[in-house]
């Protein structure tokens, strides 16, 4: 039986996961659910979902990273997919989920936008704080 395949890189503030596979099955929905959930689980909190060796993925698998998308943004956390192969933008494309999903093309520009939504988070908490005292 196969399984995800992967390499972990802790940053200050996210986590990179590079998923090493060539291709995801409909059969790897399970552990991904459980892989990104563990590390929305932990420190960093924001993750970023490179798939630079990733060559095909069914179209469950897409789903499932939309689903783990949101519950990362429920939990006022980032969750950014980068550098997809032509035939994962095209597989992508014959979906309706490609304009659900924060892709970017490199890892560098997933790692401004981690940063960048971190910061408006934080601004938006010192905001918060600033109208409850005032009433």
């Amino acid at each position: 039986m196969s399984q995800i395949q992967y390499q972990t890189e802790t940053k200050e503030k996210f986590i990179v996961i590079t998923i090493l596979n060539t291709d995801l099955s409909s059969n790897l929905v399970p552990e991904l659910a459980k892989l990104t959930a563990n590390w929305g689980n932990s420190a960093p909190k924001n993750l970023i979902l490179n798939l630079k060796h990733l060559q095909n993925w069914d179209e469950a698998i897409i789903e499932q990273i939309v689903k783990d998308q949101g519950s990362f943004y429920e939990n006022n956390t980032s969750f950014v997919i980068c550098e997809l192969s032509e035939s994962l933008e095209n597989k992508l494309d014959l979906t309706d989920y490609g304009e659900l999903l924060n892709i970017t093309p490199t890892e560098s520009e997933a790692w401004d936008i981690v940063q960048m939504e971190e910061i408006e988070r934080e601004l938006l908490d010192s905001d918060d704080m600033e109208f409850s005292t005032q009433e």
